[in-house]
């Protein structure tokens, strides 16, 4: 019997467990074939099993999808052998069945139980000092690295014998648009996924973070017109809606309308709100030809620009040249990367906040930036 989980996790290790019991009198030799989906492309995907007289034993392996989507499962075939292996018997166990991979639900867990846990700063969420005490006061907490020393109670610390703080109300309720870029310039794939899918499970991870702040989460996905839109709100469902929302996106080969987004950002979307959009520029003349409108929308909304490094030209720049051939790309490679950097920059003088990031680190970047525009106040 195949114990699958039941949706998959987008780009994570999803466990599949295969059941088999020996009902016979005698010691079997197993050999179990597993018919997998087609999009993972592996075949002659067999384990080995032993079993004893009334044996149970499992096998457990792990997939990894790299895109969203409705997986098949076929049937699983097991091949029996007897002890001394003179006879070979083929059993096929009917169970075709169908696994969604949704966006990462493994990863929004996980960045949910690090950023409310006191070992946050180990895994990479960082602790923002608060920018003034203007909020109300919530409970007294025990001090974790980062917090504020300013706010230690040194009443209940000497009641407790340890560091105690004063924990201040956030400002709730502010509106948060996730903002994805479906055109061409989110196709590049990095580790067998694209920029967008990085971008989906980031923000799923990020929306979860934001509701649980009491802050309201929205979606907007855009190309060459309006995909998805989704008003932020943090009434119950919502997390849902935008997982479903999510899991339907659909990447298309043309070019992002910025002007447009800066439309819908306008009329659809009724006062300031963070605006994070996740998007990529691979030159500083892509970015040059949108700057304008970015410029408009960030004076609508608190503007944060989202785009990737290209991780292979990093590695590529930093690697040792050994010839003349060498040197020629390696110092192409380098200009590519500064370039990144520069735009970064670029986007800074405006007043534009950005987030330049490896595609890996996405989600750990956009909820620390999140975090830190509302410690300070900004949201």
């Amino acid at each position: 019997h195949r114990n699958t989980p039941r949706v998959f996790s987008l780009g994570d290790g999803n466990k599949v467990h295969v059941k088999v019991e020996n009902l016979s009198p005698r010691r079997l030799n197993l050999s179990i074939l597993d018919e997998l989906p087609v999009q993972f492309q592996i075949r002659d995907f067999e384990h080995k099993l032993s079993l004893e007289p009334g044996g149970v034993g499992k096998i457990t392996y792990e997939l990894k999808p790299r895109e969203r989507g409705e997986y098949l499962f076929g049937d699983t075939h097991i091949f029996v052998q007897t002890h001394i292996g003179l006879v070979e018997r083929r059993i096929t166990k009917k169970q075709a069945e169908k696994v969604a991979v949704f966006p990462s639900v493994i990863q929004m867990k996980h960045y949910e139980l690090t950023t409310f846990n006191q070992l946050a700063g180990q895994e990479g969420i960082r602790k923002i000092r608060r920018i003034g005490h203007s909020y109300e006061f919530e409970q007294i907490k025990n001090y974790v690295k980062g917090d504020d020393y300013r706010s230690i109670n040194w009443r209940a610390t000497g009641r407790r014998n340890q560091l105690m703080v004063n924990q201040y109300e956030d400002e709730r309720a502010q509106q948060v648009y996730c903002v994805i870029d479906k055109s061409r310039n989110m196709h590049m794939p990095f580790h067998g996924m694209t920029l967008m899918d990085y971008a989906i499970n980031s923000t799923l991870a990020l929306s979860n973070i934001i509701l649980r702040k009491n802050d309201k989460a929205g979606l907007i996905t855009f190309s060459d017109k309006i995909g998805s839109t989704i008003k932020a709100d943090r009434k119950a469902g919502q997390l849902n809606k935008l997982l479903k929302a999510l899991y339907n996106e659909k990447a298309r080969s043309v070019e992002a309308n910025f002007e447009l987004l800066y439309h819908v950002g306008r009329k659809l979307v009724q006062g300031r709100s963070l605006f994070l959009v996740f998007t990529n520029f691979e030159s500083g003349y892509a970015l040059d030809r949108v700057l304008p409108v970015l410029r408009r929308m960030n004076r609508l909304h608190l503007l944060v620009i989202v785009f990737f490094e290209n991780t292979e030209v990093a590695q590529f720049a930093q690697k040792e040249a050994k010839t003349v051939e060498d040197i020629y790309t390696q110092t192409i490679a380098q200009s590519f990367v500064a370039e990144k950097v520069t735009m970064a920059q670029k986007l800074n003088q405006y007043g534009i906040q950005t987030i330049l990031t490896r595609p890996e680190s996405l989600s750990i970047n956009a909820i620390n930036k999140y975090l830190e525009l509302k410690a300070r106040g900004l949201i």
